[in-house]
């Protein structure tokens, strides 16, 4: 579940891109309507608005989940934020210049913070923050917990040169299907690895 709600802004992103593509004059329609005021020039063509729709809607659903959790008195993990401050500032971007560029950095900028975070944690303060979220499930001598955390920022850095190069070097289309099933198939399946690797491990829960 917590997946899927990390997952909803892509989700909505996904969802409003597609059907932008599908009602190009009708996404131009709402665009105009409703964001022609942040927009440099006032007016888009048929062939930005459904990247720019998808865009702001991503950036209203980042909002609606952190206000979501504040509502609910839960406490929102300072990733959240990060993520809230780049999807503001590049999506920003992408809708006030209707340059898509932006926007298709966003991942790529995400991801790259979370592989510096989690090596500057550990290099700076000492700490392993992959095991301060894992060490209640699994018990893992110190060496391990170091490459487990190495191997998610590699992962994560990984990911970032990858939408880099889907981005512009496929169309957008393209871009905006690995953004949700590239993404996601690629983080199952490093999971997965990961899991059975680390399978030994895992705490009996009884």
């Amino acid at each position: 579940m917590k997946f899927l709600f990390d997952m909803f802004p892509v989700i909505l992103f996904f969802g409003v891109f597609k059907w932008g593509e599908g009602h190009a004059d009708a996404a131009q329609a709402m665009v105009g309507q409703y964001l022609s005021g942040l927009v440099s020039g006032g007016s888009v063509g048929p062939e930005q608005a459904p990247i720019l729709l998808a865009t702001a809607v991503a950036i209203i659903a980042t909002i609606a989940q952190i206000a979501y959790l504040l509502i609910r008195g839960r406490k929102v993990d300072g990733m959240l934020w990060v993520s809230l401050a780049i999807i503001v500032v590049f999506g920003g971007a992408t809708i006030y210049f209707h340059n898509e560029a932006f926007i298709k950095w966003k991942p790529t900028v995400l991801y790259w913070v979370f592989a510096v975070v989690l090596i500057g944690a550990q290099v700076t303060m000492g700490k392993n923050l992959i095991r301060l979220m894992m060490k209640a499930q699994i018990d893992l001598p110190d060496p391990v917990w170091t490459r487990l955390n190495l191997a998610w920022a590699g992962f994560f850095a990984a990911m970032g040169a990858l939408n880099l190069y889907i981005a512009f070097n496929f169309p957008t289309s393209v871009w905006v299907n690995f953004k949700l099933f590239g993404f996601m198939g690629l983080m199952i399946a490093f999971v997965v690895a990961q899991t059975m690797f680390l399978s030994k491990y895992i705490k009996d829960p009884g």
